[in-house]
């Protein structure tokens, strides 16, 4: 398996106060108005104690983050720490545990980086397409504008999340009232037009605080070149916003020799249509990005940014139940074997990895080193979900809400952040946290999938399942082939007194089981509200065999508390147990 080396720079962004001492976003450790100057291996040791506070940090993970595969000796981990400990010194805040590793004994305090006057936020909307332009052109020039930006370290603004203006957007908001909601500085929007054989797209920056248009851009560009666009605009607004021309200078070029490939230029348009399809939650649509994705890699094997969308595009499908954990396994495995391990961007392929590793290789310990070594990495939907997931599967409920908490920060009217923060409720006890959370996310997104599916579990467990059955009526109507939409809606009817329509339900379900892959754990959730402790059971023993990716979840769900002592359920809670007494074997032997 390829193992990829972590940054030893920033992590997510973020700043960080413990004890007497601060780290910058840029990697200055400072205390008081002293800088500290660490070297680069001290550095990243440090920044991966502080991604893991409270937490250990094993040898084999500092190995593993410090030097890659490149072969070292066993002492260069201590003396690495040691090094560190004596540029700490008089604070001594870095903890041996014996045979295990190290973690800091201070309390750490992470705070967003303060930004400068001359850098404001930013938010772009996705382009509108007028007629004859694909559906999906105007929101992927957007997003890859978003990406290019974002991952310029020398970028004069700063980009606000997607998911939030992109959903905000949806709902039918302007540019500008997307912009006060956002507590943004300036918007860019615009419209993409289709001429014979060019695309025209006009981009328009608005400053918020008066709604005033401050310019106007023209592009224009030939159909058979529609990457250069995004470009071309990040380009410009760099050009626009910064004071400093040699900022042009460093931004990536496009290469116009892609563009004379037809493969290569094929390739890059699949991509922009694959991510824009599997985004949804509707099967064919998914389907159809899937395809798009998997011709893209064919076409142009270097596109490394196709082979890690297909890796999520596929967990995606896995957790919607469109095709099994072990397919969705293999296509992961394929797409982080063809990213070489030290290209700029490959760390993004480990949450997904990670994730494979953990529900279908029951690989403890692989999954947390991938999952560590990402750790860099800053919000974006598909990381922050794996993230928040894998700390919900191994019951690290507290950790989870962390992480949503702080992705909400930055992206607070991201539906699926919203709602899975409810859930993360609702799995750790806090029952009225969890209900005003459903609530909350509902009210903003009554139509979202993830607040309808999240929220009618939630409500219709906590006492209000009439309101339950309609919010899952909406969901079923609106995406018949989801069938943890379908499942979720049974459970409602059966918590409403609604059983043989809540029956019918799992029947259906259960007899597709037999034709294709089902997420049992939500069939078993029926079956706990029918009051058939066997059934429940035994469709939890079923998703345990296929890897369902809610299985581990479901087991801490309060929706299942009577089945609490059952020896059947007590040897299915037994897995995660012997998983991570595996793994904590292993880190011990790593040492």
């Amino acid at each position: 398996m390829v193992q990829f080396r972590s940054a030893s720079g920033s992590l997510s962004g973020r700043a960080f106060t413990f004890g007497n001492l601060h780290l910058e976003a840029d990697g200055t450790l400072t205390r008081g108005d002293s800088i500290i100057h660490l070297p680069p291996k001290e550095l990243a040791a440090l920044n991966l104690l502080l991604a893991h506070s409270g937490q250990v940090v094993t040898h084999q993970q500092l190995k593993r983050a410090l030097w890659g595969d490149v072969h070292v000796t066993d002492d260069s981990v201590p003396k690495c720490m040691s090094s560190l400990r004596e540029l700490l010194v008089p604070d001594d805040y870095i903890q041996t545990v014996y045979k295990r590793g190290y973690r800091l004994s201070v309390e750490v305090h992470k705070s967003e980086p303060q930004l400068s006057e001359g850098q404001p936020r930013l938010v772009i909307m996705p382009f509108s397409a007028e007629m004859n332009v694909p559906g999906y052109l105007g929101s992927s020039i957007a997003e890859e504008t978003i990406a290019l930006l974002t991952a310029d370290r020398f970028c004069p603004v700063r980009v606000l999340a997607r998911d939030s203006a992109f959903s905000l957007a949806a709902r039918g908001m302007t540019a500008h009232q997307v912009g006060e909601a956002l507590q943004a500085d300036l918007v860019l929007t615009g419209t993409l037009r289709s001429l014979p054989s060019h695309f025209r797209l006009r981009a328009e920056m608005i400053r918020v605080a008066d709604g005033t248009q401050i310019w106007v851009e023209d592009m224009l560009v030939s159909q058979a070149r529609v990457a250069e666009l995004e470009f071309e605009l990040a380009n410009r607004l760099f050009v626009r916003l910064s004071t400093f021309d040699s900022f042009l200078s460093r931004r990536p070029s496009f290469d116009a020799r892609d563009n004379q490939d037809p493969g290569r230029r094929e390739a890059y348009e699949l991509f922009l249509r694959g991510h824009h399809e599997w985004q949804t939650l509707q099967r064919h649509r998914m389907l159809d990005g899937l395809q798009h994705l998997t011709r893209a890699v064919e076409l142009d094997p270097s596109l490394h940014a196709a082979h890690i969308d297909l890796a999520n595009a596929c967990v995606i499908q896995a957790f919607s139940g469109f095709i099994s954990p072990t397919q969705a396994a293999e296509q992961v495995r394929r797409a982080a074997e063809a990213i070489p391990r030290f290209v700029e961007g490959a760390e993004a392929i480990l949450p997904p990895l990670g994730w494979i590793q953990f529900h279908v290789d029951h690989d403890l310990s692989g999954a947390v080193r991938a999952f560590s070594t990402s750790a860099h990495l800053p919000h974006e939907t598909s990381i922050t979900r794996l993230r928040s997931m894998f700390s919900l599967s191994r019951h690290r409920f507290l950790e989870a809400i962390e992480i949503l908490s702080e992705a909400l920060h930055s992206d607070p009217y991201s539906p699926w952040l919203n709602a899975r923060l409810a859930w993360a409720y609702h799995l750790s006890g806090e029952t009225a946290k969890s209900v005003e959370q459903a609530e909350h996310a509902l009210d903003i997104f009554p139509d979202h999938e993830s607040t309808n599916l999240y929220g009618a579990m939630i409500l219709s467990f906590n006492g209000n399942a009439d309101r339950a059955i309609a919010v899952s009526e909406n969901l079923v109507r609106r995406s018949p082939y989801l069938d943890p939409a379908i499942a979720v809606h049974g459970y409602a009817l059966a918590l409403g007194g609604r059983t043989d329509e809540a029956r019918s339900i799992l029947e259906r379900l259960q007899w597709l089981s037999r034709e294709r892959f089902v997420l049992s754990s939500f069939t078993a959730a029926i079956c706990a509200a029918l009051g058939d402790i066997e059934g429940a059971t035994a469709e939890l023993h079923a998703a345990s065999e296929s890897r369902c990716p809610w299985f581990f979840q479901f087991l801490a769900d309060p929706r299942f508390a009577a089945l609490h002592g059952n020896p059947k359920f007590v040897a299915l809670q037994s897995v995660l147990a012997r998983m991570e007494s595996a793994a904590e074997k292993k880190s011990e032997q790593d040492m």
